[in-house]
């Protein structure tokens, strides 16, 4: 079996290429570093020839309205053009719980764009939505930052270790295609301001936290359930505190 993950070399791609790997498994990691490149098509053909299966973790390295849809419509367009020209097999691609609830944000219009995409392609697939991860949780607050201060939701998150994610999409890249969504999340709920106010605090960063019902999440009104999973997720097995204690420090 021959598997490529574009993203190869990125936070979840690398970890994933990890476990594959450590299964005896071809894993080629792609990035526009490797000199595979989604955006252009360079070394795409090359490859994917003889793939079975394509992880597809890259991420818009902008936010911007614009700049995020032009890159997930179009390397999502290249990349299952070059896929079904390679006969690949099964194709999976990581989303976000609550993208079809979020499309306020530009960037979660684009991951359901890109979404669409993949139904239509005619290959098998595999989405899998996952709940956000704890390593963005520094993102987070600097993201809700009005005047000195963090302004955030008081609703639900199931925030899920990336660990726990590559291990997620490893046993998917080994499982058949569904053929829709499948869901991953975290092993507790906590509401997002009082999450983000316990990183900081253990964090040292002081800053205050406002717990604010109409504070926007990249760009999105939330509501109490939007960001967690009530849909059978595959549960992750690291918690807060264990994430906490092992995570590098920036």
């Amino acid at each position: 079996m021959k598997i490529v993950i574009i993203g190869g070399t990125g936070l979840i791609g690398s970890k994933t290429t990890e476990r594959l790997r450590a299964k005896g498994i071809e894993v080629i990691a792609a990035s526009p570093n490797t000199g595979v490149n989604t955006i252009t098509g360079e070394g795409l053909a090359e490859a994917l020839a003889g793939t079975d299966v394509v992880l597809d973790l890259a991420n818009s390295p902008s936010f911007e309205d614009k700049a995020v849809m032009e890159f997930f419509e179009t390397s999502g367009r290249n990349l299952l053009a070059a896929e079904k020209a390679a006969g690949v097999k099964h194709h999976i691609a990581l989303s976000v719980v609550g993208t079809d609830k979020l499309q306020e944000s530009g960037y979660f219009r684009a991951k359901l764009a890109q979404e669409k995409l993949i139904r239509e392609a005619g290959i098998p697939y595999t989405i899998v939505h996952s709940t956000q991860f704890m390593e963005f949780l520094g993102g987070i607050a600097q993201s809700a930052l009005v005047e000195g201060k963090v302004h955030l939701s008081p609703a639900f998150v199931q925030p899920i270790a990336s660990d726990d994610v590559a291990d997620a999409m490893a046993d998917v890249a080994l499982e058949p295609p569904v053929n829709g969504l499948i869901e991953i999340a975290g092993p507790e709920r906590f509401p997002l301001n009082e999450l983000v106010a316990r990183y900081m605090e253990a964090t040292g960063d002081t800053r205050q936290v406002v717990a604010d019902p109409e504070a926007k999440y990249f760009g999105a009104r939330l509501e109490d359930r939007t960001l967690v999973s009530d849909n059978n997720p595959r549960l992750g097995k690291i918690g807060f505190e264990q994430w906490f204690a092992t995570a590098p420090r920036k």
